[in-house]
């Protein structure tokens, strides 16, 4: 079980950082330890969109892809702790489970 979030870059990014309060739009797919993919926006044809930075997400996120410019790929490896902790989630997620994201960012939107 890890106790920290793991942040990878693996593309940075040469558009707008994301900001606390920002909505950002994102492909994504989690996975468990053993590879099993429980979420993906990929296979939903669809982004993902989402207020970053103020709760509406895991902690893992809203934490792991501060500072994350648009255009970038990211690599979350999440702690329980700041994930669902000790809630069973669907099917695919037991308690205390480490989640792990690899996330595009494809759009950053402020009301600036």
């Amino acid at each position: 079980m890890m106790n920290e979030l793991i942040i990878e870059d693996l593309v940075i990014g040469e558009g707008k950082a994301a900001v606390k309060g920002a909505l950002i739009t994102t492909h994504y797919t989690g996975t468990l330890l053993d590879g099993t993919v429980f979420d993906s926006s990929h296979r939903k044809s669809k982004p993902f969109q989402c207020v970053i930075g103020t709760g509406r997400v895991i902690k893992g996120w809203d934490i792991g892809i501060m500072g994350m410019c648009v255009g970038g790929k990211r690599k979350l490896s999440v702690p329980a702790h700041l994930a669902y902790g000790e809630r069973q989630i669907g099917e695919h997620i037991t308690p205390n489970s480490d989640l792990y994201f690899e996330i595009e960012l494809l759009e950053v939107l402020t009301r600036d």
